[in-house]
């Protein structure tokens, strides 16, 4: 199908729902949130252009994620695993959602939680204090910056509650949330590989 071309997307109640949470999230990455934005209106039957001048993408990226969901919605798959990447070819990332949750967790906190002097994260801070935590076994500063600048996180600009109160589920929620990205994972791993044979 040529690039441009407006697909029809249509989305239940549930899916809507879900989207429109997404698409309200401060907590997921910036491109789930505008993924959801692109379904959300082409799903008001926007046009392609209408919808990638009002979100600042191309109409390439509209077509391709319209399709995309079109394509996984006949599937059956989840609402998150439709807006993720398919994996690339090559060499696997050794980083996965489970370790990408709990690094957007540790940059989120206040570097003075972990017994830093310091007001705002440094990516050698946040590198060191990543390995401390068991997030990764070894991290250089460049990938740790690459996976921030990726997830569009700025730790440094983030400004901290004063005495903000520490949330006592906080572990249980980061651990909800990882388990819905490794599901999203293996899921789009299955699919993956189906539409590979």
């Amino acid at each position: 199908m040529p690039q441009g071309v407006r697909i029809r997307v249509k989305a239940n109640d549930e899916e809507r729902l879900e989207l429109e949470r997404l698409a309200r999230s401060r907590s997921s990455p910036q491109g789930i949130v505008k993924r959801a934005k692109i379904i959300l209106q082409a799903e008001k039957k926007h046009s392609n252009r209408a919808i990638a001048d009002s979100l600042g993408v191309s109409v390439d990226t509209v077509t391709h994620w319209t399709q995309r969901w079109e394509h996984c919605q006949k599937h059956g798959e989840a609402v998150l695993s439709r807006l993720l990447d398919l994996p690339r070819s090559g060499r696997r990332s050794k980083i996965d959602p489970e370790q990408l949750c709990q690094l957007v967790a540790l940059a989120c906190e206040s570097p003075e939680v972990y017994g830093r002097p310091i007001t705002h994260w440094t990516r050698k801070e946040l590198a060191d204090e990543s390995i401390k935590q068991g997030i990764f076994d070894s991290i250089s500063e460049r990938h740790l910056g690459r996976l921030l600048k990726e997830l569009k996180l700025k730790p440094h600009k983030i400004q901290y509650w004063l005495n903000a109160k520490a949330d006592p589920k906080k572990e249980e929620k980061i651990a909800a949330i990882c388990e819905v990205y490794k599901e999203a994972e293996e899921k789009k791993r299955e699919h993956y590989h189906r539409q590979c044979r």
